[in-house]
């Protein structure tokens, strides 16, 4: 088996060109190996990753995944995504060629410890929120991860004290055999069920904290009953957050209108529910968490209470675009599951334009659509998942007070939603399938509704 630790001319193929995937042929190209990239993309699909990485001499096989490039590899390395059932991959596999990963060879390399964030809805806010603290409270730190950051890229600037936080997507953490020093989960609920089973996603979640050590240290949502049934699991010391009960030990909840911090079982208050800017009960629920994760590494309830106050949000999460004529257009584009759009919906007290489209991941869209009903003036669906979407909605109770549209893409959305919301109303793009049926990421797509909504013009 190759050493993972010298890789000086070693025989390397990393497979799939992406942000994970340039940050690997950058690092290991760095460390002497040989490297093959090996996408299936064609070179005029890939102009701005291939100029990504032109001075590092890595070998191209583009066009398709060779089976040849991973099976006579010494080490293959996988961007997350790619499917494990690549028949490339299983060669490689049958051979006994080790198969790794960006985060897998970050845990591997990082020299300080790491609180890996995890969950099927809200990691990005809740690492986003962590390292605001961090920032607050004047600490070294770095924040990476499934962010748009590559991890290993980071670590020259990586002290053995710097306090390392990392977003961890269930898809990274299928190619780990370790889990970090520091864990939390936010939530498991049903996602990507086009891909995995449930037992089989559950799993991967698990993964964060499943090799865990007696002295490492876990945070779970005792609100979600997956992340509460993964507290008899741990093999650390647990810790808990929740928004509508009292914690067993220690952690952070809502108790009344405060957030407060419990260590020690003394409950010390941080901030009022009030004072958090981001909408929504959800992010309520993130803010518990990054709370919790941030008091583990050493940040005060006061450096912690600043972030909070002055933190307004991720891009594409509940991200106000513009108000035109009166209506209030937000981007909600990470909203890649009905559970998503449900959370992004209650968010709001106005009467609702709904966006909706995508591509389905086979999950249930029954109360999707009762609450479209129950909240929106009109729902306008697009895409590839367009007749799913419309669908729930004529079959819920009531449909007929909601008017509802199908349009080809994102723009012509925005377009009837400006015809048909009036003022006071919010058009949130919310849209509950996956970006894959036109774009290659939800930020892509949350660029073109922003993009749309703007060139409309007159907002503010």
């Amino acid at each position: 088996m190759t050493d993972m630790q010298n890789l000086w001319e070693a025989r390397v193929t990393v497979v799939g060109l992406g942000i994970e995937g340039i940050d690997l042929v950058r690092f290991l190209t760095s460390e002497g190996a040989r490297v093959t990239v090996s996408d299936a993309r064609p070179p005029e699909q890939l102009v701005d990753q291939l100029a990504a990485i032109e001075d590092t001499g890595a070998r191209l096989s583009l066009g398709a995944n060779r089976v040849e490039d991973c099976a006579d590899a010494d080490a293959v390395f996988v961007s997350q995504g790619v499917p494990a059932a690549l028949p490339a991959l299983r060669a490689a596999e049958a051979k006994g060629v080790p198969i790794s990963s960006m985060l897998e060879l970050f845990l591997d390399r990082c020299p300080a410890p790491v609180a890996g964030i995890t969950g099927s809805a809200g990691k990005t806010t809740t690492t986003s929120l962590v390292g605001a603290m961090l920032e607050a409270a004047g600490e070294d730190h770095v924040v990476g991860g499934n962010i748009g950051v590559g991890l290993l890229s980071l670590l020259p600037g990586i002290a053995p004290t710097t306090k390392v936080v990392v977003e961890m997507s269930h898809t990274q953490l299928s190619r780990v055999a370790r889990s970090p020093e520091l864990a939390c989960v936010t939530n498991v609920t049903p996602n990507h069920l086009d891909q995995f089973s449930w037992d089989d996603y559950v799993d991967l979640k698990r993964r964060v904290f499943k090799h865990q050590r007696p002295e490492d240290r876990a945070v779970f949502n005792f609100d979600d009953p997956v992340a509460r049934s993964f507290m008899d699991e741990a093999p650390g010391h647990v810790f808990a957050t929740s928004r509508t009960q009292r914690i067993p030990g220690d952690g952070a909840m809502l108790d009344g209108d405060r957030v407060v911090r419990v260590d020690g079982g003394v409950a010390t208050e941080v901030l009022r529910r009030d004072e958090i800017r981001l909408r929504g009960e959800h992010n309520v629920e993130n803010v518990l968490s990054a709370v919790a994760v941030a008091g583990l590494l050493g940040v005060s309830e006061e450096a912690a209470a600043r972030a909070v106050r002055q933190f307004t949000g991720v891009p594409h999460r509940l991200e106000p675009v513009a108000t035109i004529d009166g209506v209030q257009y937000v981007n909600d584009s990470i909203a890649t599951a009905p559970e998503r759009t449900l959370a992004g919906m209650h968010a709001f007290t106005e009467r609702l334009v709904l966006l909706l489209g995508g591509r389905d991941k086979n999950l249930p869209t029954r109360v999707l659509g009762e609450e479209a009903v129950r909240r929106c003036r009109a729902v306008i669906t697009f895409g590839e998942a367009s007749d799913l979407y419309a669908s729930a909605i004529r079959d819920a109770e009531g449909a007929e007070r909601v008017t509802l549209r199908q349009v080809a893409d994102v723009p012509a959305a925005v377009q009837e939603a400006a015809r048909l919301a009036q003022p006071g109303d919010v058009v949130l793009f919310s849209p509950a399938g996956t970006s894959f049926d036109a774009y290659r990421n939800f930020e892509a797509r949350g660029h073109a509704f922003r993009d749309a909504v703007l060139q409309m013009g007159g907002g503010s």
